[in-house]
């Protein structure tokens, strides 16, 4: 798990780098994947590009040199934004590219929405349950002696012959380069970063009493436009917001619930 300035890192390249991921798709996610498999490869390549005693336009040429020749453009950007950024520790720059290079390959099934981000997950951790099943299933993925194109072969045959392209590539990789986790693991982090995609989708509504169809259609347009896709509205009544309404969509968070104007009065009163 990342913290500090790894942590604030991903994120920024993350927010910087998502029309490219949305453009990209499948074909970023494999491009940035590749180029992870060079990075943890060589490790004095790792340590120049988290050396902090070089600077940003160092690190950049070093990407440059090596990658300008075999990446697209989007690809090679996202590597130098991350190439020239502050991670705590070296292997933080490999897991930076392993988690955008997963986000790419969602980004892919988000062109279908909630739904579509919905149908992944359910391909990561269906595929993840079906391995459980068998103690001989478990032992053909993990095993490191088989040739990688075998677990490969397997892995599409237990997710399906229609998987998605997303989810064929991040079980592939998840079962080829599992990065010392077990490929079960590494699926799952994979679900995760799907997870995070899908909140993004869904607005968790709170409000003081139950709304009526026409109160529900009214709000979910108004937050269909205020965040410019459709939302899934998931809502809950609690009759502690007084007279108001508490939104979240991913961290985002509308309130404008009476409980949370008193206590922001009184907190200003004890001031």
């Amino acid at each position: 798990m990342m913290a500090g300035a790894s942590r604030d890192s991903l994120n920024a390249v993350l927010t910087a780098s998502g029309p490219a991921l949305a453009e990209g798709g499948v074909a970023l996610s494999s491009e940035l994947f590749s180029a992870l498999d060079v990075l943890d490869e060589h490790g004095a390549l790792r340590r120049s590009l988290t050396d902090p005693a070089w600077s940003t336009e160092r690190r950049h040429g070093l990407v440059d040199s090596l990658f300008g020749g075999r990446l697209t453009p989007g690809a090679l950007q996202v590597l130098k934004d991350l190439a020239g950024r502050r991670w705590s520790a070296e292997r933080d720059l490999g897991d930076a590219l392993e988690t955008v290079a997963a986000h790419a390959a969602a980004a892919e099934a988000e062109r279908g929405g909630h739904d579509g981000l919905a149908g992944l997950s359910r391909e990561l951790l269906a595929f993840n349950r079906t391995a459980e099943t068998s103690h001989e299933v478990q032992w053909a993925l993990t095993d490191q002696q088989a040739p990688v194109e075998a677990r490969r072969r397997l892995a599409e045959r237990l997710l399906g012959a229609d998987s998605s392209q997303s989810g064929r590539l991040l079980v592939a990789r998840a079962v080829t380069a599992p990065r010392g986790r077990k490929p079960f693991r590494a699926v799952r982090e994979f679900a995760d970063v799907v997870a995070q995609r899908q909140r993004q989708w869904i607005a968790d509504v709170t409000v003081a009493r139950e709304l009526d169809e026409g109160q529900r259609a009214r709000l979910s347009s108004g937050l269909n436009r205020a965040f410019g896709r459709d939302l899934v509205l998931d809502v809950t009544v609690d009759p502690a917001v007084v007279g108001g309404i508490r939104v979240q969509v991913g961290d985002d968070v509308i309130d404008g619930s009476m409980s949370n104007r008193l206590n922001d009065l009184q907190r200003r009163m004890a001031a």
